[in-house]
């Protein structure tokens, strides 16, 4: 987590903040990955993915991605005291954070589908509006 973050929230409440976020974020992206959307990226991309998940990446990109939400839309929303602030820039980071992947793909991979990107930049907006709305909304209760 960024130290100007944490300083400003507290060590105590951005450590947990980011716990929180961290819960909620696998708890919503894992059924998403896992369940509703396995065979759509299967369908659409399967002919891209590894057999094998890189672990060490993909935590790697959790820690990072959840410390953005924190950083981005949870703290900004205790500063300002508004659930909908949270609500608000989480959308907005999602949606830069997932077009910038979506994007990129779109541009430079030759068999990239236009739906994918459609359905993951929806995912990702969605995705972490609402986790960094129930964060705040967890957080702001308990610290």
């Amino acid at each position: 987590m960024p130290a100007d973050a944490a300083a400003s929230l507290g060590i105590g409440r951005a450590m947990g903040t980011y716990a929180i976020t961290m819960l909620i974020f696998f708890a919503i992206d894992l059924v998403w990955l896992g369940v509703v959307a396995k065979n759509f990226y299967r369908q659409h991309i399967g002919h891209l993915l590894s057999p094998d998940v890189n672990w060490g990446a993909a935590l790697l990109f959790y820690a990072v991605y959840i410390a953005g939400i924190v950083f981005f839309a949870i703290k900004p929303a205790f500063e300002a005291g508004s659930a909908a602030r949270a609500l608000a820039y989480g959308a907005a980071f999602g949606f830069i954070a997932y077009a910038t992947y979506d994007l990129t793909n779109q541009a430079t991979m030759k068999d990239w589908p236009v739906l994918v990107t459609v359905v993951d930049l929806a995912w990702g907006t969605v995705l972490t509006a609402t986790v960094a709305f129930l964060s705040y909304q967890v957080s702001s209760r308990i610290f």
